[in-house]
């Protein structure tokens, strides 16, 4: 296991409720001082005030709506301002349930802003901060959906594939920079975002759906062991090694002078 992370200033995006609440409580007791950033202010306060008190920490309150471009523009110059701050846990967004055919394409709109366009601002304005900084933390939260876009609504899903490809390819970038990259992908987990994305968690299996204060502890242990994908749930993790490995393994025929064998046959036999 590596030592858990050097503390300093850590910035929390979706910070007022749920998994960036629950993060901020562990990296408060972990020895960092906090950004919380979220739309509610005073759930906000009331979060930063009982951090305080219980931790001696210092907290930050940063309200920004991050579904709109001067949000995203303020938390991101903070990243880059603010010299003390080491890691961010990218972790803001929304979801939608049902067919995504279906759906109102406004929300669509706004999940992808915030799920696609928010995350990768603040993960590149992070990433070059930390590079120029010499080192730092980058925790993007995705989902297990992008492993399995056919189990939920397809837009949601591929927004946290999105997520997953991003933190891969800031990883390969970012290679003995000194800037680490987690993305965790987490199953069900008991939050509010059911309930807003118009399926309660309630209708889940029980068996699926695990508390959010264990996922982020999974999630916490994955850091400090230098996992670049963690998957609380997943019981054995060469399963994530082999599949990883199995996509890898592609590389060299994925870009060639000619098609495959297979597809100039059915092309000679169509001219035929």
């Amino acid at each position: 296991m590596l030592p858990q992370s050097i503390p300093g200033v850590a910035l929390v995006t979706g910070a007022s409720t749920g998994i960036g609440a629950i993060y901020a409580e562990r990296l408060a007791s972990r020895g960092h001082d906090l950004v919380l950033v979220a739309r509610d202010t005073a759930r906000l306060e009331q979060l930063a005030a009982r951090l305080r008190q219980a931790t001696g920490r210092r907290v930050e309150v940063l309200p920004a709506d991050l579904g709109t471009a001067d949000g995203i523009a303020r938390v991101a110059a903070r990243l880059t301002e603010t010299p003390a701050i080491g890691l961010l846990v990218n972790n803001a967004g929304m979801a939608l349930a049902g067919p995504a055919a279906a759906a109102d394409p406004d929300r669509l709109d706004a999940m992808m802003r915030l799920n696609v366009i928010a995350a990768t601002k603040l993960a590149t304005a992070a990433s070059a901060a930390f590079r120029a900084r010499g080192g730092g933390t980058l925790i993007n939260i995705a989902s297990v959906l992008g492993l399995a876009p056919e189990r939920f609504n397809a837009v949601y899903a591929a927004s946290k594939a999105f997520i997953i490809a991003l933190s891969q390819g800031l990883a390969a970038e970012l290679a003995g920079t000194g800037v680490r990259i987690q993305v965790v992908l987490p199953g069900a987990t008991r939050t509010s975002l059911w309930e807003k994305s118009g399926l309660p968690v309630e209708r889940l299996p029980p068996e699926m759906v695990m508390d959010a204060e264990e996922m982020v502890d999974a999630a916490l242990v994955g850091l400090d062991f230098g996992e670049l994908v963690t998957i609380p749930s997943l019981p054995d993790a060469e399963a994530w090694t082999r599949a990883d490995a199995a996509r890898l393994s592609l590389g060299p025929n994925l870009s060639l002078r000619h098609a495959a064998p297979r597809y100039r046959t059915v092309a000679a036999e169509s001219a035929a």
